[in-house]
């Protein structure tokens, strides 16, 4: 079904034929003006770093390992600066030097670890003894499965920062892992400043 084409009846011709007549035309734009939007310009970010020339299949330069793991507990010890004599703990070092008195922690909780060492270098350093073992022993290879691993040895790594401590930093000189002939790893040379 079309539709057919009103046409319009003389009174509409004669009211359309006024209002055209008072109409104020609107004024004329380019094409190209109405349908492009205005645009603000947008300045390009700059880049923060300049981009190296390079060719395609050239290798990169290997990175650096970057990371902050704590050094390990021998890596410590051993960068530690020599304050005694350096021909003594080279003796020492090798295991020539007989320690004058021995504690050993093993067995011990913490709680009962650190007075007993206290008591034992406070003991010693008013004794007069000038080079003591302290054994801590290596550690047991435990995994309890949980998510966070278990540090191996407990008092063997504690023991060497309660050396830094009060009471016991005045009075120690010097500190390093023991030889193979005293316990190695799991002990350590405590070597005693003179007594005053």
């Amino acid at each position: 079904m079309s539709r057919r084409r009103r046409t319009l009846k003389p009174e509409e011709q004669e009211l359309w034929a006024r209002v055209t007549e008072t109409a104020i035309p609107m004024p004329v734009r380019s094409p190209k003006q109405d349908t492009i939007p205005a645009k603000t310009a947008i300045p390009e970010p700059a880049s923060p770093r300049s981009i190296k020339s390079f060719r395609l299949g050239a290798q990169a330069a290997p990175k650096p390992a970057k990371h902050n793991l704590a050094p390990s507990l021998e890596t410590q010890i051993g960068k530690a600066p020599v304050a005694m004599d350096k021909k003594a703990f080279t003796r020492l070092k090798q295991g020539r030097l007989s320690p004058e008195g021995r504690i050993d922690l093993h067995g011990m909780t913490l709680d009962q670890a650190h007075p007993a060492l206290n008591r034992f270098i406070l003991d010693a350093h008013a004794a007069g003894k000038r080079l003591v073992l302290v054994i801590t022993g290596k550690g047991k290879a435990r995994d309890d499965g949980g998510p966070i691993p278990t540090r191996l040895g407990v008092l063997r790594h504690q023991v060497p920062q309660w050396f830094q401590q009060h009471p016991l930093k005045p009075l120690i000189l010097q500190v390093a892992e023991a030889s193979q002939k005293h316990g190695g790893s799991g002990a350590y040379y405590v070597y005693l400043r003179r007594a005053r």
